[in-house]
């Protein structure tokens, strides 16, 4: 079950089934889909600015619901490049800034719906990683990517063969996240960031997400993202929210960005 609400500029998407960990299967992935898309339309019409994605209960999302499974018969790379991989794009492309409050189980698609994530927050003491030693699989949703980018081929492949799972803390002090809190203080914090950047200038943020996409994904160099950061200020020099902020600026109070 994934749930929606909006109010006050900040769509929260919620992983509504804490009686089987947030895992999630097929209907749960495509249900996930329109709600980015219900979200990303809020953002054109001006009622969304940020996003906050969250799991009920005390896991964020422990994986694939492996319960309805019949080994032999699965098509997993259905599954995988069919409904999951296109939801990691739309949710990597979504039109705003988005942040994740990531408590408990962390683990193999649910990793996946982080990294597709612009900012991650998670509690101390969760359980991170893809422990797919033990069913005889490899790590999927990015997490190849995921360790090896973040954590370099030594330490990724060591989590691979181990199944070893991480707390927020060691994966925080590894680089693979923003920043690791007391679970109680998690989703405060979460929804305070999303706030924050619901009321800052919008089209500079998704430029930026944009940008630092590029210099992820096409390895761009110094001086390619430099000529890139030259045409986002071209563009935005001209903008509403740049002749705001130079107003609030000359007159010594907070900006108000629309």
């Amino acid at each position: 079950m994934v749930r929606l609400d909006i109010a006050d500029g900040i769509a929260e998407v919620v992983l509504a089934a804490p009686y089987r960990l947030n895992a999630v299967d097929g209907q749960a992935l495509t249900d996930l889909a329109a709600v980015y898309a219900e979200a990303a339309a809020g953002v054109r019409e001006g009622t969304v600015r940020a996003l906050v994605l969250r799991g009920e209960g005390r896991a964020f999302c422990a994986g694939r619901d492996l319960g309805s499974i019949t080994p032999g018969s699965d098509d997993a790379h259905g599954f995988l490049a069919g409904v999951l991989t296109p939801l990691l794009r739309t949710m990597a492309d979504f039109p705003a800034p988005t942040f994740a409050a990531a408590q408990g189980a962390c683990l193999g698609v649910g990793l996946g719906l982080l990294l597709a994530t612009d900012v991650v927050y998670v509690a101390e003491d969760a359980k991170i990683g893809s422990p797919f030693a033990n069913l005889g699989l490899v790590l999927d949703s990015g997490g190849h990517w995921l360790f090896t980018e973040r954590l370099g081929p030594h330490r990724a492949l060591d989590l691979m063969y181990t199944g070893d799972l991480m707390s927020g803390a060691e994966a925080v002090a590894g680089g693979l996240f923003s920043r690791a809190v007391p679970a109680a203080d998690l989703l405060d914090l979460t929804r305070s960031k999303a706030r924050r950047a619901a009321s800052g200038p919008l089209q500079a943020f998704v430029a930026s997400k944009q940008l630092v996409g590029r210099i992820r994904d096409e390895r761009l160099g110094l001086w390619d993202a430099i000529r890139g950061e030259n045409d986002i200020q071209g563009v935005l020099g001209a903008s509403d929210d740049y002749r705001e902020g130079l107003e609030a600026f000359r007159e010594k109070r907070a900006p108000r960005f629309r």
